[in-house]
């Protein structure tokens, strides 16, 4: 445990005086803070050590109005120099940089540039802006702390540097005055280590001291080929517990990861890393988490965005057919803020239209969490710096903590787990934009993934890539806008053999290439579609009449011959299976799926009759209509909850009985008496069956104007509900500007306690510095009132406690001293000093000297008067002679 450093002396540099290194190796700490942020901050600083070989920037939420003295009271701190930011300079190892009051700051090409504060309703984000353009600029060399805070600023820039390789730090609940910063930082999931600052200083010191902070620097990792067995030992756990393989991913991105990992839990050979994940299953899920790199934000590069609405949009609303549904696909989503962004372009384009044009888009992406979080649509207060204050109000509405998409655009967007590498594509795609993917991938599997999208995009369809990404030297897609990587599907490209698979991934015994079918392109093509026709007959044959519905009973899926249970209805064209089912097969097959619904079990039903297609049940008719007589049937009703958020289906196998031929040969009167008993009944129980049905659609009507009633009212109260939220919306952003205010001026009264507690030692300091002097001091304002006097000068010229504030001139002196008033009127006016050896008339001698009383600005304002006996000196010195 290292020892409390003793606090500088020294005072900060205004400027870096020292030349920089030219190879930029060293590691860069941004450390956000904002209420309570500079007693942590003081803690951490106490336990650096002066020569960590890192820089260090300061990013604290300051009073936009007040000039700040945090540079000072931290220079009091640490051996480390301090400094305050000026546009322009240039960071350098083993000194702190202090933001200024009412900037902004980033770092760009290793030099620190200030803007000024950008006027908001909202929160600033000063913190996010710069983590984001450290973790930008400097990769895995970029660490991030988050101290004491309210609000959120700093969750999504730590996510950035956390997703470039860089190691984070949150402060501990125990420590933080505020917690709310470093909380919101740790939920996130972007938090290596949650310490007090103490503990974050010494983990700094040791991160200083490993290899990691020299190989972080190369632009290029390499793999030793004595690392290799224990790479592939990774790459093997990961997939045989995750179900993805990383062999071809890019390596350098791979390795920095694992690096990463290695530094957090303090492991020095990938050896050491192998058995740590043998040991700890966690690991290898927080790995796997790690490789995937799941950030993102809304609007990510606008401009993109701005050609989405001027130059894609168009084309495909001028290509699209008539009531055709209107496709887009964005794979590798994270978690959904670049779905969502082009979701509400597309809204922003449409305009008045957008009721009329039917749309799709589809969000995947491998990680489960990322894209259970995109379903949910709720993200941190953050966002403000990345959504327009317009579209907060009209796409998101304010939830507890954050904003949450408006449900309008939810229902646009669907999301599904998916892995692009091996799950089926989708199809017919309008646009496909898959940004920052393909960099992590090595060249193999880039050209597969571009093949994919090939396969997946319509004519003329769309492709929208990273800045740092290409199609490759194929012939499938051409260029629209190179400077934004916007392509266009070649319709006249030929079609791409494309292999997938819904299996898992099997496991290699080797790590060789991957091998692409040798198959041609027709040969293949050829073979797909046999295998069609062979799984269409086998269904259509043999596999039982199959139906899956949903839990609001809209048929889903179908498999086998279901046109003798089920039919479309007349009139408004509905999946619903009431509506389609035969009508002799209604009430039991409502009753089963009620059932089963409630019991949450298997609903077995045998015996129903289900009438001839004819739908009358006429026993009469002639012979030759035997085929499509009435027969008895059965069907199982099976829920199932399906998917990541175990939605509720229900599978109903339907199957046959034995025809029933309702034709008898009378052989009897005892068989004609039967059959006339029968009719009877039957006749009856149709004549009940009617009634029924006449009664339940008087309750269904009487039920539907109930319905149009509560709507009615239902329409009211979202009125009302809409207003409501207007008012809270007016209301939050007053309490976010009120907090923004409120944290301000916790960092001003720190400063001021700080401030206060100097003050205090120095009036300590000089009370005991004028108790200890031997002379008689008198201090005089500008206004020549008496502002302090030595316990000396109050036996002398006889002063009390209440002569403080009293005018000089007003004071009758115990000592009589000639003209003493007119040479303290004459300092004060003139800042002249006065220095002459006087006898009182008390035959004593004095020495008197009037000095001006000058400030630390050097202005002049008042006089100090001392007086010293010099009366035994002079009789020593006399008597000597």
């Amino acid at each position: 445990m290292p020892k409390q450093k003793p606090r500088a002396t020294r005072k900060p540099s205004a400027v870096a005086s020292e030349p920089h290194p030219s190879d930029k190796s060293f590691a860069v700490v941004a450390i956000g803070a904002s209420a309570g942020g500079i007693e942590a901050v003081t803690d951490l600083l106490r336990y650096l050590p002066s020569n960590t070989g890192m820089a260090f920037v300061l990013v604290q939420h300051l009073d936009p109005k007040h000039h700040s003295i945090l540079t000072d009271l931290l220079a009091k701190q640490t051996e480390i120099k301090v400094m305050e930011v000026k546009d322009g300079m240039t960071v350098i190892p083993d000194h702190l940089f202090v933001i200024p009051p009412n900037t902004s700051m980033t770092i760009t090409d290793h030099t620190l540039r200030l803007r000024p504060r950008e006027e908001s309703h909202g929160l600033h984000m000063s913190i996010d802006n710069f983590m984001r353009s450290l973790a930008e600029e400097y990769g895995s060399r970029g660490i991030g702390v988050v101290l004491s805070g309210s609000g959120t600023d700093g969750t999504l820039g730590i996510a950035e540097i956390q997703a470039q390789g860089g190691v984070t730090f949150a402060q501990d609940d125990g420590t933080a005055k505020y917690n709310s910063m470093p909380r919101s930082a740790v939920n996130s999931g972007s938090i290596d280590y949650v310490l007090p600052p103490k503990q974050i200083a010494q983990e700094l010191t040791r991160i200083a001291r490993l290899p990691y902070s020299q190989t972080a620097a190369a632009t290029e990792v390499v793999v030793s080929p004595s690392d290799g067995p224990a790479l592939s030992s990774i790459f093997q756990m990961l997939r045989r517990s995750i179900g993805l393989d990383f062999t071809h991913y890019r390596q350098t991105t791979i390795l920095r990861r694992i690096q990463r990992r290695m530094v957090v839990h303090k492991l020095d050979t990938l050896d050491q890393y192998v058995h740590y994940l043998r040991s700890n299953a966690g690991e290898i899920k927080a790995l796997y988490q790690d490789m995937l790199i799941n950030v993102t934000s809304f609007f990510r590069n606008p401009s993109v965005f701005e050609q989405l609405k001027s130059l894609v949009f168009p084309s495909i609303m001028k290509l699209r057919q008539q009531e055709s549904v209107l496709r887009i696909w964005t794979p590798g989503c994270a978690s959904g803020e670049e779905t969502y962004s082009i979701a509400i372009s597309l809204l922003e384009f449409l305009g008045d239209k957008a009721s009329g044009v039917p749309v799709q888009i589809f969000g995947t992406d491998v990680s489960e969490p990322s894209i259970t979080k995109a379903r949910g649509g709720i993200y941190p207060e953050n966002i403000q710096g990345d959504v327009s204050p317009e579209r907060l109000k009209r796409f998101f509405g304010r939830v507890d903590g954050g904003y949450r998409i408006s449900k309008n655009i939810r229902d646009m967007c669907i999301f599904a787990q998916h892995n692009v590498l091996n799950d089926p594509p989708f199809s017919q795609m309008d646009l496909i934009c898959c940004r920052n993917l393909l960099i992590y991938l090595e060249p193999l599997l880039q050209n597969k993934v571009i093949s994919l999208f090939h396969y997946a995009a319509r004519p003329n369809g769309f492709l929208i890539l990273g800045t740092a990404e290409g199609v490759g030297t194929g012939n499938l897609f051409s260029a629209v806008d190179r400077g934004h990587k916007i392509f266009s599907k070649k319709a006249s490209a030929s079609r791409q053999a494309v292999t997938f698979t819904l299996n898992r991934q099997s496991d290699r015994s080797d790590y060789g290439a991957m091998h692409a079918s040798g198959q041609p392109a027709e040969s293949g093509s050829r073979f797909i579609d046999l295998q069609k026709e062979f799984d269409r007959r086998l269904v259509t044959q043999y596999v039982p009449a199959t139906v899956f519905v949903n839990e609001e009973l809209e048929v889903v899926h179908t498999r086998g011959n279901i046109s003798r249970y089920l039919k479309l209805s007349s009139g408004r064209a509905t999946f619903s299976i009431l509506k389609m089912a035969r009508e002799s097969l209604l009430i039991e097959l409502r009753n089963a799926l009620a059932r089963a619904k409630k019991e949450g079990a298997a609903v077995h039903k045998e015996g129903v009759l289900l009438k001839n297609e004819n739908g009358n049940g006429d026993t009469h008719a002639d012979h030759k209509r035997t085929k499509s007589a009435s027969r008895l049937v059965g069907f199982d009703v099976i829920p199932m909850h399906l998917g990541p958020l175990k939605d509720l289906y229900f599978m109903i196998l339907f199957r046959d009985a034995p025809l029933l031929t309702t034709r008898k040969e009378p052989g009897s009167r005892q068989a004609q008496r039967e059959a006339e008993a029968s009719n009877s009944r039957i006749i009856k129980l149709e004549q009940e069956l009617s009634a029924t049905k006449e009664y339940l659609q008087s309750v269904i009507e009487t039920q539907e104007a109930t319905n149009e009633e509560l709507q009615s009212a239902n329409e009211e109260i979202l009125s009302s509900n809409e207003e409501l939220q207007s008012t809270n919306e007016e209301l939050e952003t007053a309490k976010e500007e009120l907090q923004s205010t409120n944290e301000e001026l916790n960092t001003v009264n720190d400063e001021l306690r700080n401030r206060n507690a100097d003050i205090s030692t120095v009036n300590n300091d000089l009370t005991n510095l004028l108790s200890s002097i031997d002379l008689s001091v008198v201090m005089l304002g500008s206004d020549a009132t008496i502002r302090r006097f030595t316990p000396m000068a109050q036996k002398t010229l006889g002063l009390i406690a209440a002569d403080v504030g009293r005018p000089f001139l007003n004071i009758n002196p115990v000592v009589q001293i000639p003209g003493l008033q007119q040479m303290v009127l004459q300092v004060v006016g003139n800042a002249q000093v006065i220095e002459k050896e006087i006898s009182a008339a008390d035959g004593r001698t004095y020495q008197l000297r009037i000095l001006p009383y000058r400030t630390a600005e050097g202005k002049h304002e008042g006089a100090v008067i001392t007086l010293a006996d010099f009366t035994r000196k002079k009789e020593e010195n006399a008597s000597g002679q």
